[in-house]
């Protein structure tokens, strides 16, 4: 290669990553996730659901678009729902949460046990996200976006306690993820759901500039 298109290339490199961080700034600027008032508001914008009877397992991982994507690579998984768990609040609205609200970003994972065991979705689930952080998840911070997770019953307390305190053994820290009693899951707007799919260019920028699967190598070695 000549040295004029060394020189060529190494400003189209360049170029590429100017635009790439001022797309990213500029996400950032306008919100890192959807603003509310981008989402034509449907009469209801979420709907409680039950706490599961059967194979469902519920997770907060950060953004629940990324979590959703995690959870639905893995074989025996259906359809991973987004939504909001934990606040008193009914009807939560993302991005109009009420001040003080105690409202997480969860998803909801339907699985098969014959396929996949909760054991599995919970180890799955920890070295997935940053259990360390006891602040939010990556670039999202507050309340809205820390980890937890939510069980049906006392067998899936035991598994979980029993996962988290294997993460902690590998990590040799605490980690500081809360395992809950489940509570109503509040499904959030179809404008959020499979956000990866249907808006693939900003969902990859926003992963990306949010350092998340950096930060998740870095805690858990990979």
């Amino acid at each position: 290669m000549t040295r004029q298109r060394k020189i060529f290339w190494t400003i189209v490199t360049l170029a590429i990553l100017v635009g790439y961080f001022a797309l990213f700034f500029w996400m950032k600027s306008a919100g890192v996730h959807a603003k509310a008032e981008e989402i034509p508001a449907p009469e209801t914008q979420s709907e409680a659901l039950a706490p599961a009877d059967g194979a469902l397992a519920y997770f907060a991982g950060g953004c629940f678009w990324c979590v959703e994507k995690d959870f639905e690579k893995l074989d025996g998984v259906g359809d991973v729902i987004s939504g909001f768990m934990g606040g008193a609040e009914e009807n939560p609205v993302y991005g109009r949460l009420a001040p003080g609200s105690l409202h997480q970003e969860a998803v909801q994972v339907p699985y098969d046990p014959a396929i996949i065991s909760y054991r599995e979705l919970v180890d799955y689930f920890f070295r997935h996200i940053d259990p360390l952080d006891d602040g939010g998840q990556f670039c999202d911070r507050g309340h809205e976006y820390k980890t937890g997770i939510w069980v049906s019953n006392a067998e899936e307390r035991a598994i979980a306690e029993a996962a988290k305190t294997q993460a902690e053994s590998e990590l040799g820290e605490s980690v500081v993820t809360p395992i809950y009693d489940v509570v109503p899951f509040w499904q959030v707007a179809d404008y959020h759901q499979d956000f990866y799919k249907k808006n693939p260019v900003r969902y990859s920028t926003y992963r990306l500039g949010c350092g998340r699967d950096a930060r998740v190598n870095r805690v858990w070695g990979k």
